[in-house]
Order: C-alpha cells, then structure tokens, then sequence
C-alpha cells in the first residue's frame, strides 16, 4: 500500500565506551564539531546500519535487495536492469552513458522495485550503464550529540606480528602497539522526514515504512563490535501528518522532544542521567505523535 501521509521523526541513540563514527580524515577519531565539542555522526553511517538489518532480515532478496553492499559493482546491477527488461541490445553501444530514455525509465523502476535502499533513500545511478537518478523519500540529519564529547585514546597491545620482518625487528618478543579512541558516553539526535510524495515515486510503501522503523528499533542489536561499545536506540517518536503536504512544520514538531542532562554539574556517563521531555498536550491539528521507543 503507497503513503498517503507524511511522517517526520525523532531518533535518539546512545554510545557507552565506543566510538560510533570514526572520522578517517583525523585518524579514525569519533566525528565532532569543532566549535562546540558535540559529537556527529553522519546520515551514512546511520543509513549503513538500516541496509545492514533490512539485509539481516530479508537475505538480499527482491524486492529488499539492497544496491549499496560491500563488494557491490554497480554497473553489473545496472546490466541486470537492462537485461530484464529487455534492452540487452543497446548494452552493446559505444555510447560513454548507455540507455535511451524510455529504456532509463524502466530500469530505474526495475530497480526501485527490487532494492530496497533505493526506493527508501534514493541513488545517482547515471554512471556507464545509465539508469538515471531517484529521490528518496526517507531523508536523515547527522546525528548530533546533546552535550559535548571528550574522545579518550587507549593503548593496546597485540601478542603477535604480521610478518616475519616485524618478529626479526621485535627480538623474539611479538608485542606490537596500537591505539583505540572512545567516547565515554554521548546521547545522539537526529532527524527524520519521509515524504509521501516522493514514495509514490519510488514505488515506497506502508510495509517498507514499517520495516525502517523495525530497523531503527533494533540496528544496533545486530550490530555489535568491540570498537563501538554500547550502542543502544533510546527513542523514536514520529509524527504523522493527515495529509500528504504535512500540518505542520518539521523544526516546530522536533522542539517538542527534549533532552536535558539532569545535573550539569557533572559529565553524562548513563542515559538516566538525562531527562527526556515529550510535550504531547500542544500537538498541532492534524499531526499525531506515535511512541515507537521510549
């Protein structure tokens, strides 16, 4: 079944000993703002971990195969759209960029109905075997931490070497050093917007909406690793709009979930340590708020 109405959500996660979105251009450090000390984690980070689940979840299958996958070549994805919808014959072009227009559509349709992430965020998919471009009707902010980070650096040491080179240089002792960076504790906000609209395009429906929020409950339940600690979803609260357009601003909606670190004297080390408001009393017409988490 399509969308008939828009949604806006907040999502709240927490981080415990861990580092949630190592930066590589700093040395795998935990993303922060530089200005204010508060910890970031990218829209692609959070999206890897939904494609993770739904991949979980649903075995890289139609219709939720997923486009953006480790190992992945785009273009063989690309010639597969091609040859099932049988236009085979103008892979053959030397055109630099293949595909007529007719035939972009439909392999862009093709592949909305059979990845899941495309439907869901959209891609750029106009690269060698052309199959255009698509919109996504989910859209996600950078996660941004409530309070500022401190990124703590931990020495470790392995009890081995890689090669041989290495054990000679060591003198009979296999220790090697390294470094690990963590955050002792950040609570993370981001925000959300799906669009109806834009889900009629796509071909994204009420069963793949539903499946977003299931991934956004439980991700990092199936994501566990010793680099990123604890990391638990704290909340998810979604508003829904009767209409298509929306009710009402997304910025005036978010303001209505707060949290604020009960005692400021002190560094946050726990999510009990912070006070989550949610203001239901003064909910614009037309706009009801839904409680997945917390």
């Amino acid at each position: 079944m399509s969308l008939e109405n828009r949604y806006d959500f907040v999502y709240l996660f927490d981080v415990k000993d861990g580092n949630p979105n190592g930066d590589p251009d700093a040395g795998n450090l935990p993303r922060v703002d530089a200005e204010t000390g508060r910890g970031l984690v990218t829209d692609v980070c959070l999206k890897r971990k939904i494609r993770n689940f739904v991949s979980l979840t649903k075995g890289d299958k139609p219709p939720h195969d997923i486009y953006i996958k480790e190992k992945a070549v785009l273009n063989r994805t690309h010639e597969k759209a091609y040859i099932e919808i049988g236009a085979q014959d103008e892979l053959k072009s030397d055109k630099k960029r293949k595909g007529s227009g007719d035939t972009v559509d439909k392999a862009r349709d093709w592949i909305c109905q059979n990845f899941y992430d495309v439907r869901t965020f959209g891609a750029v998919m106009s690269t060698g075997i052309n199959c255009g471009q698509v919109r996504g009707p989910v859209q996600l902010t950078f996660a941004r931490s409530v309070d500022q980070i401190i990124s703590q650096e931990h020495s470790i040491t392995r009890m081995a070497v890689a090669t041989e080179a290495e054990a000679e240089k060591q003198s009979g002792d296999n220790r090697t050093m390294g470094r690990k960076f963590t955050v002792p504790y950040g609570l993370y906000i981001c925000h959300g917007f799906i669009s109806a609209h834009l889900a009629q395009q796509t071909g994204f429906s009420k069963d793949d909406l539903e499946l977003l929020f299931q991934a956004l409950e439980n991700m990092f339940e199936n994501d566990r690793s010793a680099a990123r600690g604890e990391m638990t979803a704290r909340g998810l609260y979604v508003f829904k709009h009767e209409s298509k357009l929306g009710n009402a601003p997304a910025h005036n909606l978010f303001e209505h979930i707060t949290a604020e670190l009960k005692d400021k004297s002190t560094p946050p080390r726990a999510f009990t340590d912070y006070q989550i408001s949610v203001d239901e009393t003064n909910m614009p017409n037309g706009v009801k708020l839904i409680r997945r988490v917390g």
